[in-house]
């Protein structure tokens, strides 16, 4: 079921949450708009330099409560495309390190006209905490929360994939790594399940796979080279050690050897095999140098995507470009 805060009545989005309960449409139809925007042929490397009037007059504030380098920036330079004015809150340096709460800062920043919310926090539900709590004209963007989702990327990835394999009901998809605490794992099954994906494996230690993961429609592998047989595309999880709590693996060095992508695993793959990756990379853990900017990897193609990705998102929610589902 779709999330019932995330459409307004007519079908268009009005915030994004989750991908989970999204209409196949709809998610077709963000992918399709941000074909557009990384198709402009102004640039021969997609959205790079576009910039459009779409949110002339817009705000957003970028409101990350958790480090990050790559997806702030691109959710700034896809806002700053789009025409819109950003604003990037510096939380250690705002008032919530003096004990203001979520919902003070989301009340004083609407106080300001600000238009959209780009959320990014440490607790799973935060996103949805402020869309409910929003102003009916405040649209809330889910940058990342806890283990909970992470909307965008999961658009970016099946962006990614589509524009090499589109065929999605003939692709097995392999997600290798840290399962239990990933956000984008979560969120990559709920769109590649939506898109027809014929088979998604969730591959890793016993200890770093979610007990009945199984409900959501994946099989499970505790064996790397049984879980990338005849695999389309594989998904590679950093280890999040910052989530975690008691021991999980003997050392990211048996990880390696046991479940991180090798030269010499890659050679044993189908040659077409698509290599993708959310970031930031581990080298040596979950994945080889050489394979991670290797011919097979789309990693890089990934950093793009998401500028477009998210101006399609952002323009489809405050912007004329909205679709019903």
């Amino acid at each position: 079921m779709t999330h019932p805060l995330q459409l307004t009545p007519d079908g268009r989005l009005r915030h994004l949450l989750t991908v989970e309960g999204l209409s196949r449409p709809l998610l077709t139809d963000i992918l399709d708009q941000a074909e557009r925007y990384a198709s402009q042929p102004s640039s021969n490397r997609g959205s790079r330099g576009l910039k459009v009037p779409l949110l002339h007059g817009k705000t957003v504030v970028n409101l990350f409560f958790e480090a990050s380098t790559r997806t702030r920036m691109t959710f700034e330079l896809a806002a700053k495309r789009l025409s819109a004015d950003v604003l990037n809150l510096q939380i250690a340096a705002s008032s919530t390190s003096k004990g203001e709460t979520l919902l003070d800062t989301l009340k004083t920043m609407e106080a300001m006209q600000v238009d959209m919310f780009v959320i990014r926090h440490e607790a799973s539900g935060a996103a949805h905490f402020f869309a409910q709590h929003a102003a009916p004209e405040v649209a809330i963007l889910n940058a990342g929360d806890g283990r909970h989702a992470h909307p965008t990327q999961a658009l970016l990835d099946m962006f990614t994939i589509r524009r090499h394999r589109p065929d999605f009901e003939n692709l097995t998809v392999a997600i290798v790594g840290d399962i239990l605490h990933s956000r984008v794992a979560r969120s990559d099954i709920h769109a590649l399940r939506i898109l027809g994906a014929k088979e998604i494996r969730v591959i890793g230690p016993r200890t770093l796979i979610p007990a009945g993961i199984e409900a959501m429609g994946v099989t499970v592998h505790n064996d790397i080279d049984s879980g990338l047989a005849d695999a389309d595309v594989v998904i590679l999880l950093r280890l999040q050690k910052e989530r975690m709590v008691g021991a999980f693996l003997p050392s990211t060095g048996e990880f390696h050897r046991d479940f991180g992508l090798t030269k010499a695993r890659l050679a044993k793959l189908k040659p077409e095999v698509l290599v993708m990756h959310p970031g930031p990379i581990n080298r040596g853990v979950e994945i080889e140098g050489d394979v991670a900017y290797g011919e097979r990897s789309l990693i890089l193609e990934q950093v793009e995507h998401g500028i477009a990705v998210r101006m399609a998102v952002m323009g489809m929610i405050l912007g004329d470009e909205g679709a019903a589902s």
